[in-house]
């Protein structure tokens, strides 16, 4: 392996000035015991870039693509300024041609044997291997990071997930035989992790049948570009893996060309956001995995010096430019001023320098505007009056660097606490108690990772589950694995990289088609606009009283309210529409709902939620039965009313009524069934995978099948511990509205189930507007879905949208299963290392 062998010769450029930093005799060595440089050799990446003529163009179809005439960024290497190269600006013509290319090659390699499939994949992990020490030394010099933790860390978790989802593209009619490959994916990544994070989204999205188109970051192109290298000497099938490089806008045009289906991205919130607004109404597939501000929580139970070490990783790993990065320092009052003086002590041995020299600590920021970012955040935190630590004994003189810096003396709302710096900055702040250590984590937008230092086990995995993010690390931190997916809560967006939960990513149901609708511009200020019902007097079917001396009397009014608190509530502007039967008569009158309905409904839904997710997973299939069987007690006059509404036969009410029965048995059953697993990652210890809940679901129900619709979207949500604001049927809602004395009369608790009705695009407006719902489904309109999905953006929230498509909710295979569990809940990796018997 010519990488390998040439590591050892002697380097002419970048590794050669290391060694002539060194002034210092033998004797001072020896007085001072001061490290040596040890520079890591790259002359076979000099080579390699000089066999390209420093400069790259996109690689399409299983070759080079380079247009005359085009605009080209400078590479430099962020430790000394040098410029590597330059690559290709690209345009809207690059990206036609490489969706053309992915689209043609995933024909042929969507329908390949899943077995051909997992030798492609085995093949990439393979050549990764052999050419190792030239990914570890190019990735070091593109970016800036440390030879060690690119050799040590990217490329072997590179590896590790070809390797992996080889596996998976093995057992894919198997294990994953409900689902299909999606199309072609537009993959975006960010410049931090250029190699791994390319990888978390190419290695599932192969297995699973995919093509896939990537831009990588304008900064750093150079390891996405020797990967579809290799990726061709590998034998992989011109065209299933495509490169394209250029700017944001670049991105963009990727993310919205047509006959792309899914787009995976990784990057940063406000970037995310753009992406999600991007593909609103498209029917496109999209994952987001976002920034963050992880807390490092340390109780004074830990061992002190493991945490001090745990903290260097967590946040001074990759100069901090770590969306999981533990930049929230939290430590329990009795030890804070004992962990801070550890903290700072550790600091002063701290090094930073040259990427390749393989003593350094820490490397270079990947860029001077992100340097100059950095700078400006710890410089909000100086005029707030904080105390700003910052270490700089061993600080090169030259190269885009930055110290180490630790911030104390900071509030709950300082710009440095709340908001991700993307540096090698800490902040800390002291806590009481393990509620205010949670309360603390949580106050955040974000919820990507965080982790728990201390010695007592049952504290350490009560906490991991308060906090609301996707990776927790028990006395560890950034920790990754193939084998366990890795993703955020909240504004660190959605989806998960890594496992068999990242699969899900990359796949469609067997029987969906990619919905493809017209996408037409619509008014975002005037959607979901109503006006309030009126008299009703010349429709009216004025029910009456049969039999007996009451025969003919009118029966009494009965106008239905809305169902939330465990109770029934009359509406906020006690507005009501009339509810018609199949031949435009009125029926009766429901509530029409409004903004104040909404945050009622949700507030009581928030109250409702800790409890409701603390109840056994026996006692919440308990009550899937009980409705069940209150159901079945009431099936005739269910059956009736389903045919007064929609016209449709008895037999075929009578069938929706028995069909809503099964489906609430086939939830109980998942109950106690779906609570995750245990990982078999590379961790000595335990990576436990727990399905949480979503949170506050909002759901607005499809018109077709009122009763089998409603109970099929309402009971997945509430089996899983999720608590939801449902809107029935717009047209038929009474069916639903008819549970009200079931729910009353059951064990379940006020404020899981909350139920508004009225207009379905109005409510749904309110509901996605929403800061403190979870996530919301919608099942109406092309022009509804279009902005339940541009409108979650603003705070990332979850969408299952229908296109205005409808679903055969009657078919077992449309109706439940795999599909729903993972819309209900979210993977939650809580890694628990051990050692006190054997060392790791």
């Amino acid at each position: 392996m010519a990488a390998t062998t040439g590591a050892t010769s002697s380097a002419p450029s970048q590794s050669a000035t290391v060694a002539a930093e060194s002034t210092e005799s033998i004797a001072d060595i020896f007085a001072s015991m001061s490290y040596g440089p040890a520079p890591e050799a790259d002359n076979v990446v000099q080579a390699w870039l000089e066999d390209k003529k420093r400069a790259f163009g996109h690689f399409i179809d299983g070759k080079y693509h380079q247009p005359a005439g085009r605009k080209v960024y400078e590479v430099k290497n962020p430790a000394n300024g040098k410029v590597l190269c330059t690559t290709m600006r690209g345009e809207s013509e690059d990206v036609e041609l490489a969706v053309k290319a992915a689209r043609k090659a995933h024909t042929t390699w969507s329908k390949l044997a899943p077995h051909v499939r997992a030798r492609h994949i085995y093949s990439i992990a393979r050549h990764v291997q052999k050419h190792a020490r030239l990914f570890s030394v190019l990735e070091s010099m593109d970016n800036g990071k440390t030879f060690r933790e690119t050799r040590d860390a990217d490329i072997p978790i590179v590896v590790r997930h070809f390797y992996h989802y080889a596996g998976w593209a093995q057992l894919s009619d198997t294990e994953m035989r409900n689902w299909k490959s999606i199309g072609v994916i537009g993959g975006i990544v960010p410049w931090n992790f250029p190699l791994m994070l390319l990888t978390w989204k190419l290695a599932p999205a192969l297995a699973m049948g995919n093509t896939v188109v990537l831009k990588p970051a304008s900064y750093t192109s150079l390891s996405a570009i020797l990967l579809a290298e290799v990726c061709a000497e590998a034998g992989l099938p011109p065209g299933v893996f495509n490169v394209v490089t250029g700017s944001g806008a670049f991105g963009s045009m990727l993310a919205a060309h047509p006959d792309v289906d899914k787009v995976a991205f990784t990057g940063s919130t406000l970037v995310g956001q753009k992406l999600r607004k991007l593909t609103a109404g498209t029917g496109k597939k999209i994952s987001l995995e976002l920034g963050g501000k992880s807390p490092f929580i340390v109780f004074d139970s830990a061992d002190l010096d493991s945490a001090v070490e745990g903290v260097v990783n967590a946040i001074w790993f990759n100069q901090g430019q770590v969306c999981s990065a533990g930049s929230k320092l939290l430590v329990q009052e009795t030890v804070y001023d004992k962990f801070i003086d550890k903290l700072k002590e550790r600091l002063t041995h701290f090094r930073v320098g040259s990427s390749l020299d393989k003593t350094m600590d820490m490397g270079a920021i990947v860029d001077e505007s992100q340097r100059a970012s950095v700078e400006e955040f710890v410089q909000s935190a100086r005029d707030e009056g904080a105390e700003v630590y910052q270490a700089s004994a061993c600080f090169p003189s030259a190269g885009c660097f930055y110290p180490p810096t630790l911030i104390t003396k900071v509030q709950t709302v300082s710009k440095v606490v709340q908001e991700e710096i993307f540096g090698p900055v800490l902040v800390a702040l002291p806590f009481r108690t393990a509620k205010e250590a949670v309360s603390l984590a949580n106050n955040t937008r974000y919820g990507l990772a965080g982790s728990v230092w201390t010695e007592n086990v049952s504290l350490a995995l009560e906490v991991a589950l308060l906090i609301k993010a996707g990776a927790i690390w028990v006395n560890a931190h950034n920790l990754f694995d193939a084998a366990a997916g890795f993703g955020g809560y909240k504004e660190s967006g959605f989806g998960r990289d890594g496992g068999k939960e990242g699969l899900y990513e990359y796949a469609m149901p067997r029987w969906e088609e990619r919905p493809r609708p017209s996408n037409e511009e619509i008014d975002y200020s005037k959607f979901g606009a109503t006006l309030q019902g009126r008299p009703t007097y010349a429709d009216n079917l004025l029910p009456v009283l049969e039999g007996g001396s009451a025969a003919g009397v009118p029966a009494i009014d009965h106008t239905y309210k809305f169902y939330y608190g465990g109770a029934q509530k009359r509406p906020d502007a006690t507005y009501v529409r009339a509810i018609k039967t199949s031949e435009g008569k009125a029926m009766a009158h429901v509530g029409e709902g409004n903004r104040k309905d909404v945050r009622n409904a949700v507030e009581v839904a928030h109250k409702a939620a800790p409890g409701w997710g603390k109840r056994a997973a026996y006692n919440r299939a308990q009550i899937m039965y009980y409705l069940a069987e209150n159901i079945e007690l009431r099936r005739q006059e269910f059956a009736d009313r389903l045919s007064l509404q929609t016209g449709r036969t008895a037999d075929s009410c009578l069938n929706e009524v028995s069909l809503s029965i099964q489906r609430l048995f086939y939830w109980a059953a998942y109950a106690d069934k779906y609570g995750g697993t245990v990982q078999e990652t590379t961790l000595y210890g335990a990576t436990v995978k727990i399905h949480e809940p979503v949170g506050v679901i909002g759901i607005l129900c499809p018109d077709e099948y009122p009763l089998l619709g409603f109970v099929s979207l309402l009971a997945p949500a509430i089996v899983r511990a999720n608590c939801v604001v449902i809107v029935p049927s717009e047209i038929h809602p009474l069916s639903a509205l008819d549970l009200y004395q079931v729910f009353e009369t059951s064990d379940i608790p006020g404020g899981v189930v909350n139920i508004l009705t009225g207009s379905k695009d109005h409510l749904a407006k309110y509901l996605v507007e929403h800061q403190d719902i979870q996530s919301v489904w919608y099942f109406g309109s092309e022009a509804g879905s279009k902005y339940v999905e541009y409108v979650s953006a603003e705070n990332v929230k979850r969408t299952w949208v229908n296109y205005g498509l409808s679903r055969k909710w009657e078919d077992p295979e449309q109706g439940e299963g795999e599909e729903f569990l993972y819309q209900v809940t979210q993977v939650k990796n809580i890694w628990i290392p051990m050692g006190d018997i054997f060392a790791n």
